[in-house]
């Protein structure tokens, strides 16, 4: 038999869970909104919290109090005076600095209950007060320093070790022997070497005292600095790069015959600025290094056998090949001109008189005079082709007179006196001429001898290197 429910029990059990979900819902509908209040993991808090006034509300006089107060426990505040009126502040009176003015308002803004703040401090300029910072306890300050001497002194003795090491480093010449030859780039690259090893001892110790900030600082500094001195010195560097380029290159070596940009000369040294030369009439010759590199450089020393050319014209009524022929056998013959490779000539042009043929032959320089040389080749070939019957032409004028001059010398010429002109003196015999010296065309070792003896007396580095490979 089932129990019987109490007809007055089902409406207060329905009641109390209806209220049991009003307040389930309530709760729902509530707890975003409250979640949401709640600072997350990531958002800020409030650094500087707000200065609080007794409780329950601050009036003026206790805002007044209590910035008066506060500003009274800082020294560099207390010449300042507090007006408040309906939460406004006002400030007043006079500091030392505008950090100070800046600081006393920001105190007066955390106040619990201010408005604004009306900022009427005024700085003052008195002279002890701006130098009171700079001329202040001493003591102190030395107390500080002999505190921090033993973190100086490990920061001094780091930065020696390490300068030390990079210098005895860069100093190791056979070491960067082995890695560069150029003994131009061993110069420069231990030179680098040593101011790396100079500005990471300067890190290193700045990181011991804690000072990484103000290095970083510096070096910015100094970068933006370098920066404009670069800009300023391009030229400088550009031509100590090109020093660098040509000490590597080797376009040429000492005492070579070289034509650079129109300068003809002898090379005697190549230094860290220029290249010298020593003219053909003796004189120096600087040519700054960025010129050397840019310029097209003709050498007549590395190959010894130099080609010379001449023209030479016959009557326009003579045969050229004959003509050509004739001067080739005399060339041939001379005992300066090489034979192999072997003279040539050939018809350069047809003009209105005559016929220009070109003559040309080889010489070895480091055995003949390459300009006597070719001054004899000229004269025995003028005169084989004189001998064999070639005319060589000569300068033709065409006069042309006027209408009276023509009838005065007709005129002239119907008269019955006669002119008679003195024959010339006969022309006394030549005498013979010693040419041995002048038909000499062994080669002018003058210049070698002088650079020979500039390069053995000067101290200046040369940056030439006989045992680098020549470019």
């Amino acid at each position: 038999m089932s129990p019987k429910t109490n007809p007055t029990e089902f409406p207060a059990a329905a009641a109390r869970w209806l209220r049991a979900g009003l307040f389930l819902l309530c709760f729902a509908l509530s707890a975003p909104h409250a979640l949401a209040q709640l600072p997350g993991p990531d958002e800020p808090t409030d650094p500087t919290p707000a200065i609080q006034t007794p409780p329950p509300q601050a009036s003026d006089a206790d805002i007044r109090t209590r910035i008066t107060d506060i500003f009274a426990e800082i020294d560099s505040l207390r010449r300042v005076t507090v007006e408040v009126n309906h939460g406004v502040v006002t400030l007043g009176g006079d500091v030392s600095s505008s950090a100070a003015d800046a600081r006393a308002e920001e105190l007066a803004l955390r106040v619990n209950g201010v408005v604004t703040v009306e900022n009427q401090i005024e700085r003052r300029l008195a002279v002890e007060d701006s130098t009171g910072s700079l001329f202040g306890d001493s003591s102190s300050r030395l107390q500080k320093l002999y505190r921090a001497l033993p973190l100086y002194g490990v920061s001094l003795a780091v930065f020696l070790v390490i300068a030390l090491l990079g210098h005895l480093i860069a100093s190791w010449r056979g070491f960067w022997r082995l890695i560069l030859p150029n003994p131009f780039l061993v110069e420069l690259v231990s030179g680098a070497f040593r101011i790396v090893a100079l500005l990471v001892a300067l890190v290193m110790a700045m990181n011991v005292l804690g000072a990484t900030t103000l290095m970083g600082t510096i070096l910015g500094g100094a970068g933006v600095i370098g920066l404009a001195i670069g800009f300023s010195v391009r030229d400088t560097l550009e031509n100590y790069i090109s020093s660098i380029m040509l000490s590597v290159r080797q376009p040429f070596r000492a005492n070579e015959h070289v034509v650079i940009d129109d300068h003809e000369g002898k090379v005697i040294r190549l230094t860290s600025r220029s290249t010298i030369l020593m003219t053909l009439d003796g004189n120096h010759l600087r040519i700054p290094n960025t010129i050397v590199f840019k310029s097209v450089i003709l050498n007549y020393t590395r190959n010894p056998e130099r080609r010379f050319e001449f023209d030479l014209g016959v009557d326009a009524a003579d045969d050229p090949v004959a003509a050509m022929q004739l001067g080739l056998d005399r060339l041939k013959a001379m005992p300066f001109v090489l034979k192999d490779p072997e003279p040539e000539a050939f018809i350069q042009t047809v003009g209105d008189s005559n016929i220009v043929l070109r003559f040309m032959g080889w010489v070895n320089q480091t055995e003949t005079n390459f300009a006597k040389g070719r001054g004899l080749a000229i004269a025995a070939t003028k005169d084989a082709l004189e001998e064999g019957g070639f005319t060589l032409p000569e300068p033709i004028y065409k006069l042309r007179f006027d209408s009276k001059i023509e009838d005065a010398l007709k005129g002239g010429s119907t008269g019955s006196a006669t002119v008679s002109t003195p024959s010339p003196p006969a022309a006394p015999p030549k005498k013979p001429v010693d040419t041995s010296e002048a038909s000499d065309v062994a080669a002018d070792n003058t210049i070698d001898e002088k650079v020979a003896a500039e390069r053995a007396s000067s101290k200046e580095p040369d940056l030439l290197d006989e045992e680098s490979p020549v470019e």
